[in-house]
């Protein structure tokens, strides 16, 4: 007895099956192509945000800490010399409350926020970056 295979059991072209197969492959290439770019800007975030975040605080600190330590060493010029005195309250009075640069006004207690601030966004950026290097 011939039997005639029938159509529904036979193979594929390979027409058709290079055709079934380049398309998750775009996909897959699409798809590590967006988390490579994900990724790159978590962790280029990160670096910028490591970067500036220490420079900001300690510059937060000092600017806080200056008017206390001026304060202190007007007290041990008073005992010293009068002239003294006068010079190290000039430089007091001369220390800024706060700085106006492009039309934003930096104090320092807005440093020492924004450098905590950037030390989240480094660690935000280091979890999406691990997030993003998994899923590549």
């Amino acid at each position: 007895m011939d039997h005639t295979p029938n159509a529904n059991y036979s193979r594929p072209s390979l027409l058709s099956a290079a055709q079934g197969e380049s398309s998750p492959l775009v996909l897959r290439l699409a798809r590590t192509s967006i988390w490579s770019a994900c990724y790159f800007v978590f962790y280029f975030l990160q670096q910028l945000a490591e970067l500036f975040a220490p420079l900001l605080l300690i510059a937060g600190v000092l600017w806080k800490a200056l008017p206390s330590v001026v304060g202190s060493l007007s007290h041990v010029a008073v005992a010293a010399d009068p002239q003294a005195r006068d010079a190290i309250g000039n430089i007091a009075a001369a220390i800024p409350q706060n700085i106006v640069v492009a039309g934003h006004d930096l104090t320092a207690s807005g440093l020492i926020w924004d450098g905590i601030l950037l030390m989240g966004l480094a660690a935000a950026g280091a979890t999406l970056a691990t997030i993003a290097g998994k899923n590549v």
